[in-house]
């Protein structure tokens, strides 16, 4: 485990967002469906993508890394006899690469980290079973068995807890012979990556019809064209822009075009109601401090911002409020909890209420010692937050952030922060 040392002090400059980690996903499994050479264009390297990738490899694709490009050669045939995925820690691999599985008559066993066991499936999986599939769950979730094929068909799927349940489905039921219909039961979270899934699908020529909580899928199609490039993380850029509003800026980050949903490019909307200045157009966005204050956001659609806005909340003073989101509980780590932990550490009084936490933030945030925050995004809010805090602050393990954002200690040093260790 390797610590970082994290210095108070400003950050200013311009930088290109890495690739998104959400679209490197998708693009992996349209590649893997598109029954041709595929090429991924500005792929996210990361462990996350990485595990995908092996998950389609595993299910007979030829996947073929280089630095700025993934070539995805699809199978003619499944392989035969069993075959075992590891996910690790990433829940998108294992909600998505399921339905993969489910395609084939031969058996898939998914495994991954103890905490991957614990996170939902059991909607996604329930929509599977009625669709042919012959599933087998471990007692912690994990290892799970699934055995195809699966048939297109009518399915009803809660959506409370996961989008990564519909995106699974949009991207593979329209590859099978018969059409499906969709509807959509329950509040449904994180829909803007739900639009995003949709972007990708119908960029490369796939039909699904989309009316209010349902969709039709008409079967028997095929993903066009033989390339996606990624547009830059929202997510990743997301903590660029929150140290520019806390520790002086401007910081400026390239490469995040609208044109492409992403869920946590609101959070150039809530560091404005934080009092941030926010200027720019189209994929080059620009914040820089002013005088903080409170917030209150509502984090259904983009959960995964909840740390960075908890954060924000504690280094600013009076009383702010994150609502929504309670599907976050479900993250790699129980990231409410983990947020209310991380606040309170900088200073801040954290009281939870039904629905979310209340936080009254300080003007004199204090240096941390965080050595076990081994959830990427509870990492890296927090040090954030360390650019605004009275002295130097030690967080760990540095190599957390491989799962979505490796250069972000090298990025973080790009605009001027002081960072030791890592």
């Amino acid at each position: 485990m390797t610590r970082v040392r994290v210095y108070p002090g400003p950050v200013r400059g311009r930088v290109h967002a890495p690739p998104s980690k959400s679209y490197t996903h998708r693009a992996l499994v349209v590649g893997y469906l598109s029954g041709r050479r595929f090429r991924v264009e500005h792929p996210l390297d990361s462990d996350d993508t990485r595990r995908t990738a092996e998950a389609i490899r595993r299910l007979g694709a030829r996947v073929r890394r280089t630095t700025d490009r993934w070539t995805v050669t699809s199978p003619r045939a499944r392989r035969s006899g069993r075959v075992t995925i590891d996910c690790g820690e990433s829940g998108t691999t294992l909600r998505l690469a399921v339905t993969l599985a489910a395609r084939g008559t031969s058996p898939v066993r998914f495994v991954g980290q103890e905490r991957l066991g614990e996170r939902p499936m059991q909607a996604l999986l329930d929509g599977l079973e009625s669709l042919g599939a012959r599933v087998r769950v471990g007692r912690r979730g994990l290892p799970l068995d699934i055995r195809g094929p699966i048939q297109g068909g009518r399915l009803r799927l809660d959506a409370s807890v996961s989008s990564q349940f519909v995106s699974s489905l949009l991207l593979t039921l329209p590859t099978l012979d018969r059409a499906s219909e969709l509807g959509l039961a329950g509040r449904v979270v994180s829909t803007p990556y739900i639009d995003a899934t949709l972007a990708v699908v119908r960029h490369h020529g796939v039909e699904v019809v989309r009316r209010g909580r349902s969709f039709r899928i008409p079967g028997g199609q095929r993903f066009r064209g033989g390339s996606f490039s990624v547009p830059g993380d929202a997510s990743s850029a997301a903590y660029l822009w929150a140290a520019g509003a806390v520790a002086g800026g401007p910081v400026r980050v390239d490469g995040v075009p609208p044109a492409w949903p992403q869920a946590d490019r609101a959070v150039l909307g809530l560091l404005g109601d934080a009092g941030a200045r926010v200027r720019g157009a189209g994929g080059s966005m620009e914040v820089r401090a002013s005088r903080r204050r409170p917030f209150v956001v509502d984090l259904t659609d983009s959960p995964d911002l909840y740390p960075l806005a908890g954060v924000l909340a504690a280094v600013t003073p009076g009383r702010s409020r994150l609502r929504g989101a309670a599907h976050v509980v479900h993250k790699e780590s129980d990231r409410r909890a983990g947020t209310a932990r991380v606040a309170r550490a900088f200073g801040a009084r954290v009281m939870r209420a039904a629905g979310g936490l209340t936080i009254e933030g300080t003007a004199a945030p204090r240096r941390v010692s965080l050595l076990d925050l081994t959830d990427h995004r509870l990492l890296m809010s927090a040090a954030v937050g360390a650019l605004a805090a009275d002295g130097p602050s030690e967080l760990g393990p540095a190599e957390a952030v491989g799962k979505s954002f490796p250069g972000f200690w090298s990025t973080l040093r790009a605009l001027g922060a002081e960072v030791d260790g890592a």
